[in-house]
């Protein structure tokens, strides 16, 4: 949904607060991501017991007007914003949003606060007023090349699934409560510890027969570990060759240009 039209006061504050152009623009993101980090360093310090016994009241009144604050810039942002549905739908309006959600969920759920820590995502906004966005595109690249090794990954967990069910089962058998092992699910988590090779050490095999399960499990999670990566590689290389391939010269329509050149690898013509 569009506005009809938008006021000349409307106008104003959509160019302060959405634009990054003007001095007045800048100055008010600035101070946004600084208040986005005192805002998170009024929770980080909240979670320790010491500074909670303390000051919890005072942290709380300060939470709560970091929220009033973000909360009424949300509405402003949707009040000024010329086309409103476009931006409660994007990644920065869900993310002001999920801002200020926990507060409210707080009240409901007390345990939630902490996640107020997503307020972190609206940092992003930095790029933005930064130029960075060389750095954007290449997140999208990034981005692409997950996209389409996406299969490959499901493929490859599901066997891992299968593969740590094996483990746990065998090791349940070997071992069993006596042992630690109480129940498959709790053998089935001993296996993924021990072939991602973390180890944690809270179960243990104790038997010969269950100790070479877990040694081989061990060797296997070495083995196949570097899997993933090998398969998001590929597709990120294959990613920075199309885009290469894409970026042909109008002079001498020969591609294979890397994606921020600026001129001609061939014939040095403006690209």
């Amino acid at each position: 949904m569009t506005n009809g039209h938008t006021s000349a006061l409307q106008d104003r504050f959509y160019h302060v607060i959405f634009g990054t152009e003007s001095t007045a623009g800048r100055a008010f993101d600035f101070a946004l991501i600084g208040m986005i980090l005192a805002s998170v360093v009024v929770i980080l310090l909240d979670s320790l017991p010491h500074y909670h016994s303390r000051h919890g009241d005072t942290f709380l009144l300060i939470e709560w007007l970091f929220t009033g604050f973000f909360t009424l810039e949300y509405m402003v942002r949707i009040w000024c914003t010329p086309n409103r549905r476009a931006y409660i739908l994007s990644i920065y309006g869900l993310v002001d949003l999920f801002a200020i959600l926990p507060t409210y969920i707080a009240l409901l759920i007390p345990g939630a606060a902490p996640l107020l820590i997503v307020r972190l995502l609206r940092i992003l906004r930095i790029f933005r007023i930064l130029r960075l966005i060389q750095y954007i595109r290449e997140a999208n690249t990034l981005a692409g090349a997950l996209r389409r090794s996406a299969r490959k990954i499901v493929v490859f967990f599901s066997m891992m699934m299968i593969i740590t069910t094996i483990f746990g089962c065998l090791v349940y058998v070997l071992e069993g409560p006596d042992n630690g092992f109480d129940n498959i699910p709790m053998s089935i988590y001993w296996a993924i510890v021990t072939i991602t090779t973390v180890g944690y050490g809270d179960v243990v095999p104790v038997t010969v027969a269950g100790r070479f399960v877990s040694a081989v499990g061990m060797l296997l999670g070495y083995a196949i570990i570097a899997v993933p990566t090998g398969i998001i590689t590929a597709e990120l290389t294959s990613e920075i060759h199309r885009e290469r391939n894409s970026r042909n010269c109008r002079n001498c329509t020969r591609s294979g240009h890397d994606a921020n050149a600026l001129f001609c690898m061939h014939c040095g013509a403006d690209l």
